[in-house]
């Protein structure tokens, strides 16, 4: 496990060294992603970085920002942002993501449109040959036709489980929804799916992340690489 947060570590580093001063920086959810915000505030703390604001997307990102000090803004303020830095739970070829396990999907998502440049930083344990061979879809669902979703997901080949959180109750997404971790195994036309996924009423959002990703750092035990799109 050492090991593994080392290396999400070097990751962290290598995505903030893109980052200048005078930017707007997107700052995503998951503890790899949390690295890169530590590695932002030690900079800002040594004066090797100034003058940044981070768009932070969810409640618990900005709560980790303003600990380690570092100024926060809104895409309100700032609807265009220089670049994100996030994580990502599983990673293909073509730089292709599945996110949403932390359940911050929707608004990674709205951040990383709104991106000049998307980075997502892993260590090499997330990459796949293949979308769904390691990790499920999450999905993110209004409480409203709950079965009906879950019975729409199953058409399109998933079992689709409601996401729990502490004591067995369902899990809200900071905007209050559900997740549905859509079981699909791999997955051979992930656009087919999102798009069948974005046309149903009642589905917020999902976890596939197609042509957003520019950067992808992989930190492994022989270094670091660094893929663009």
């Amino acid at each position: 496990m050492q090991a593994v947060e080392l290396l999400k570590r070097r990751a962290a580093e290598a995505a903030v060294k893109h980052v200048e001063p005078g930017m707007v920086v997107g700052i995503g959810a998951g503890s790899t992603a949390l690295k890169a915000l530590e590695c932002i505030s030690e900079r800002l703390a040594q004066g090797t970085l100034s003058d940044i604001v981070g768009v932070p997307c969810s409640e618990q990102v900005a709560a980790d920002a303003q600990r380690l000090g570092i100024p926060l803004t809104t895409l309100e303020s700032h609807p265009c942002i220089d670049l994100t830095i996030d994580g990502a739970d599983e990673v293909d070829p073509q730089l292709r993501v599945i996110k949403g396990g932390g359940g911050a999907l929707l608004r990674e998502k709205i951040v990383a449109q709104a991106s000049a440049r998307e980075i997502i930083i892993v260590d090499a344990r997330k990459l796949s040959p293949q979308l769904g061979m390691q990790w499920s879809l999450p999905v993110e669902a209004i409480s409203f036709g709950l079965r009906a979703h879950v019975e729409f997901v199953a058409g399109l080949g998933a079992k689709a489980q409601v996401r729990t959180g502490p004591g067995g109750c369902p899990f809200r997404t900071d905007s209050g929804n559900l997740i549905l971790d859509c079981s699909f195994g791999p997955i051979d036309d992930p656009e087919s799916i999102a798009a069948a996924l974005e046309g149903r009423a009642g589905i917020v959002e999902h976890g596939l992340f197609l042509d957003l990703v520019t950067d992808l750092i992989v930190a492994s035990p022989a270094g670091i690489e660094h893929r663009t799109r």
